[in-house]
């Protein structure tokens, strides 16, 4: 977009429409990206991101207290755990990526306050730019117009408030439609849109996600556990917390019911949860704080007892991952091995004919860095939740129709170096190895001879 080829995948041949991902955030990056180089305006988004982390968990912590969302507890704890949750590892890990998500948590904390206190309007517009930022967002439209039609919103109030999501979702429905088309079916799972996705998943697959749900967060909290009867003797009570919690809130704040829905679609969705998670992750603890000290006011002696252990055991295991994820940089270990990496790989592939076109992993890195057209190498889709990958046969049909020249085995132990390898079993000679780095890594050339 910052270089005139508008919304598309420069990378890919043709340069197709892009239908995977929403054009908000692209959009908010076109001033960095067409001013600075590749590398610096990366560092500048990160920094962007870091100010929109930021000022979304502000505006949560100031929120929580103001609506009082964690009911008679004290209100200086909804501050302590929304910051315990902009300092969780996985959070981190997205700072030290460009992705989406920090944008979307700021238009989701304003779309809540500004719905809390009845200005749908601007709510509405929102959750507009939070569906174009992540296609999730429709959650909050479903969830903020039951809260208000619940509240006693009036029609014309609620009709101000959808308007613009139903506008937004209704442009890029138009968009996805219009240029789903020019994404090649092998690589949909990737590149295509998710209706793509859905439709290689299969309907019943919807809903395989459900017991999946908790186990991020169980990641974060219960990660020290020994054995799988004590993990679900913490976990189950834990859960049931989580949802009593979010009954609460329903009630309290526009947040409960989008959670409701953000929630459902994940459980429905038939992939990993985790990213998604991350993005709310500081609602998901208000959430269950909120149940603690809900079922902490109708409890005994007792069972606040084992509540209050509850509480210790969840906050130690935290403290435990956080403090094993700091130690070791667990928050841009990927990142730092890929980069890596290619500063390793790419003089090699900036002497490759200006013509080549490169399949590897990685892919769209290539093409900022050094202009190259480069298309995946690993090609998969979904059955259900099962992972299919692609035999020899399909795999080389596609390289061959997107004119690939060059292959690039960028790192062993990989699921592309196990298509390689059955690929090459299956066309011997077809590829043929001109570079080799250490550990493996290897660029071929494909032999149209073979």
């Amino acid at each position: 977009m910052a270089h005139g080829h508008g919304f598309a995948h420069p990378n890919l041949p043709g340069a197709p429409a892009a239908v995977h991902f929403p054009p908000f955030f692209p959009a908010v990056l076109i001033p960095f990206f067409a001013t600075l180089s590749a590398p610096a305006a990366a560092f500048a988004g990160k920094i962007l991101n870091a100010a929109f982390f930021s000022a979304a968990y502000g505006l949560v912590a100031f929120h929580a207290v103001r609506v009082r969302l964690l009911g008679e507890i004290a209100p200086g704890v909804a501050p302590l755990l929304v910051a315990a949750a902009a300092v969780a590892i996985p959070v981190l890990t997205l700072l030290g990526a460009l992705m989406s998500e920090p944008l979307f948590a700021l238009l989701l904390a304003g779309a809540v306050i500004l719905a809390d206190d009845s200005k749908f309007l601007p709510a509405g517009l929102c959750v507009a730019a939070a569906l174009l930022t992540r296609s999730i967002g429709v959650a909050a439209g479903a969830g903020i117009l039951l809260y208000g039609w619940k509240r006693g919103a009036s029609p014309k109030d609620l009709a101000r408030f959808a308007a613009p999501v139903f506008v937004a979702g209704a442009a890029w429905g138009l968009w996805v439609l219009r240029h789903k088309s020019g994404i090649d079916p092998v690589i949909a799972a990737d590149y295509g849109s998710y209706f793509e996705t859905v439709k290689s998943a299969g309907l019943g697959a919807l809903g395989s996600s459900t017991t999946d749900l908790p186990r991020p967060l169980a990641v974060l909290t219960l990660n020290w556990v020994p054995t799988t009867g004590v993990y679900y003797a913490f976990g189950i009570p834990a859960l049931l917390v989580g949802l009593y919690g979010l009954a609460l809130l329903t009630a309290r704040s526009a947040i409960g019911w989008t959670l409701v829905f953000y929630l459902a679609i994940l459980a429905l969705w038939p992939f990993p949860p985790d990213r998604f998670l991350w993005a709310v992750l500081p609602w998901v603890a208000l959430t269950w704080a909120a149940g603690a000290a809900g079922l902490w006011r109708l409890f005994g002696r007792w069972p606040r007892l084992a509540l209050a252990a509850l509480v210790l055991v969840l906050a130690a295991g935290y403290v435990r991952y956080e403090a094993r994820g700091l130690a070791h940089r667990w928050w841009d270990l990927t990142a730092r091995n890929i980069s890596a990496n290619f500063s390793e790989l790419l003089p090699t592939l900036d002497s490759l004919p200006a013509g080549a076109v490169l399949a590897t992993d990685n892919e769209p890195l290539v093409w900022l860095a050094i202009r190259r057209t480069a298309v995946p190498f690993y090609l998969f889709t979904y059955q259900g939740r099962r992972l299919l990958e692609a035999n020899p046969a399909l795999q080389r049909a596609y390289l061959e129709r997107a004119g690939v020249t060059h292959v690039l085995l960028s790192g062993t132990g990989t699921a592309s170096e196990g298509e390689l390898s059955r690929l090459m079993a299956a066309y011997p000679g077809w590829l043929a190895p001109t570079r080799l780095w250490p550990g493996g890594r290897t660029l071929y050339e494909v032999r149209r001879d073979h």
